[in-house]
């Protein structure tokens, strides 16, 4: 049994690297839209870092603590995210079409949620999973708007991995001791990897589309690394008619 711990522990380490490995080449590859677009950009990538961590420290000491701070990580992320690029033609209209005023109200939510938290741990999981649902569904909304076949099979391929993440988390979580029971602790580690690359991929595709919205003028462009011709590669965006960073921006 203390085999099969240490084996699942360092599992959940190993699929955990991405989330460190990416980030700063997620920011070197984002510098063109840092500068042109929206600095805040950076702040989702370390948060992507700080998620990687706060999960690594749980899963190396079971703790509360530790299963709080790696949960309260995923819920910044998706207000952060939620903040920088809700679609300006949703906006309620107390808000005023202010981007600015929308933070302020993401983040007192983002409070008030955190103390929901903490309160109630072990509903956690579910609620954060709820939070994706409305990703995904504003994810395919953009989708039947974009023009850019490129960007519309990214989102079609971000949304199948985000799926076979959702399918792997339960089973894990219905059939954790039947996994064990024939020596294959990996789903969860498996869950790790694929939420990942579908967080990472959701927040490249909604860095275009509000672009492509909300400063249309400066012609966004997806592309890959290390090979633009390889799909498969790291999804970023560049810019081709840079200018001014625009002073509605969230973070």
């Amino acid at each position: 049994m203390a085999a099969d711990l240490a084996r699942f522990t360092v599992i959940l380490k190993v699929s955990n690297i991405l989330f460190f490995l990416f980030p700063p080449v997620l920011i070197h590859l984002f510098q063109e839209y840092s500068k042109f677009v929206n600095p805040g950009i950076n702040v989702l990538w370390v948060l992507l870092m700080v998620v990687g961590l706060s999960s690594a420290y749980f899963h190396a000491t079971l703790s509360l603590v530790g299963q709080l701070l790696d949960e309260l990580a995923i819920l910044w992320v998706f207000m952060a995210a939620f903040a920088m690029f809700f679609p300006k033609r949703y906006f309620p209209k107390f808000i005023g079409g202010n981007r600015r005023v929308l933070a302020f109200y993401s983040s007192g939510f983002s409070f008030v949620s955190t103390g929901f938290l903490v309160m109630h741990p072990a509903a956690n999981a579910f609620a954060l999973m709820t939070l994706a649902l409305p990703a995904i569904g504003f994810l395919f909304n953009e989708l039947t708007r974009v023009k850019c076949t490129r960007v519309y099979r990214l989102g079609l391929r971000c949304a199948a991995v985000w799926f076979l993440a959702v399918f792997c988390w339960i089973l894990d979580r219905m059939f954790c001791d039947a996994w064990l029971s024939i020596n294959f602790p990996y789903m969860h580690g498996i869950w790790h990897i694929l939420i990942f690359i579908a967080s990472y991929t959701a927040l490249v595709l909604f860095a275009y589309f509000n672009v492509q919205e909300e400063r249309p003028e400066q012609k966004p462009q997806l592309k890959y690394w290390p090979r633009n011709d390889f799909e498969l590669g790291i999804p970023y965006i560049t810019i081709k008619h840079p200018c001014k960073v625009d002073k509605d921006i969230a973070i």
